[in-house]
């Protein structure tokens, strides 16, 4: 196998690695809580609030974990140093969605873990709903 075609092999494998990261293999999306009825909902007045409460700690300004930011929507939509978390339009595809629904196939992509230091709880259905109608209605 010559060079470039071994880089591309690899290129490819890493991607279906991070593609499949992305979701943590298998998902159940019937645990997956439906979006809110509200409409619209707003990154400002809805989601920054829950973010402030359950992500900046551990993803704001200082040494943001996987170099993921949620304190701003430029953040937020830009994703990770893993890639975007966010699918607009696509709620039951956004990594955001599907880790703070606690419903990955790989618990350590639950958001926020269970174990943390700060002793932040996991997002409730109702903050889960709201996040998941946000994206669906374009992440805006």
């Amino acid at each position: 196998m010559n060079r470039i075609s071994l880089l591309t092999v690899s290129v490819l494998c890493a991607a279906a690695f991070v593609a499949n990261a992305q979701v943590g293999g298998k998902v159940d999306l019937s645990k997956l809580p439906p979006a809110a009825s509200k409409t619209p909902v707003t990154y400002a007045t809805d989601i920054k609030p829950i973010f402030e409460k359950s992500c900046v700690r551990c993803h704001g300004a200082e040494k943001p974990k996987a170099r993921l930011r949620m304190d701003s929507l430029e953040s937020v939509t830009k994703g990770s140093e893993h890639g975007a978390i966010v699918v607009a339009g696509k709620g039951a595809e956004s990594k955001l969605v599907l880790s703070v629904a606690r419903i990955t196939a790989d618990p350590d992509q639950h958001m926020p873990p269970l174990k943390n230091r700060a002793g932040i709880l996991p997002l409730t259905k109702d903050e889960v709903s709201l996040i998941r109608a946000w994206v669906d209605q374009g992440a805006k």
